[in-house]
């Protein structure tokens, strides 16, 4: 079974999560390839640029494959606007192609988005419409902190509105902090009124590490299946 991994903001940890999955699922025996259907803020002139993926793939010990990352831009900004600026429109068919490629290669893929659900991909679509074309189960990247309640709730009603099986969400410390009587009632808080699974909490760390993503993304793995 294949992923997507989505979050609330951009900035909430998707990648964190994204890889620890990934590595939890190669540790628990399954073959397994990270997909970046679209990066923005890559630099150029290189030709494996998308940081997150980048990351994923360093971690994985695994080499890249050009249906791992479909559409590379170098703005740092919505992926609209940075494909309308690179005159290089973002296609759900060469995404949903290259998702096929990889799916008949490895047992499972993990997709991360970008940026939130509705972020615009082109003039009429948006990462959400992406999830629906590839129909696999979302795991929702978000903040523990003030702040997510609503941020969180929003985002399960949105893609549960879609048809979208919500797997459970990952909680993501992407600073130095220490959870107090309010990072533990939005916890509760989201498992009750999102009707929603925790799947595992990532704490702040740098740099990341494969052994503490892995454990993290074991503990994913064994929750999702």
């Amino acid at each position: 079974m294949s992923f997507f991994v989505t979050g609330t903001d951009t900035g909430v940890g998707k990648t964190s999560v994204a890889t620890a999955l990934a590595l939890g699922i190669k540790t628990c025996g399954h073959s397994v390839a990270p997909m970046k259907p679209v990066q923005t803020g890559c630099e150029p002139g290189r030709h494996r640029n998308a940081p997150d993926l980048d990351f994923a793939l360093t971690l994985l010990d695994q080499p890249f494959e050009s249906e791992m990352l479909p559409y590379a831009y170098e703005p740092p900004c919505s992926p609209h606007l940075a494909a309308a600026r690179a005159k290089q429109p973002i296609e759900l068919a060469v995404i949903t192609n290259a998702f096929a490629s990889l799916q008949s290669r490895y047992e499972r893929v993990v997709v991360e988005g970008a940026g939130g659900v509705l972020v615009p991909l082109n003039a009429t679509q948006t990462m959400l419409d992406l999830m629906v074309v590839l129909d696999v189960p979302v795991v929702l990247a978000a903040r523990p902190a003030l702040g997510t309640l609503n941020h969180t709730l929003l985002s399960l009603h949105v893609l549960r509105d879609a048809g979208l099986t919500v797997s459970g969400f990952v909680t993501v410390d992407t600073e130095p902090s220490e959870w107090t009587f309010i990072e533990q009632d939005n916890l509760t808080t989201l498992i009750t009124r999102g009707n929603v699974p925790h799947l595992a909490h990532i704490g702040y760390a740098d740099p990341l590490d494969a052994t503490a993503l892995a454990a993290s993304g074991v503990q994913m793995a064994e929750a999702l299946t």
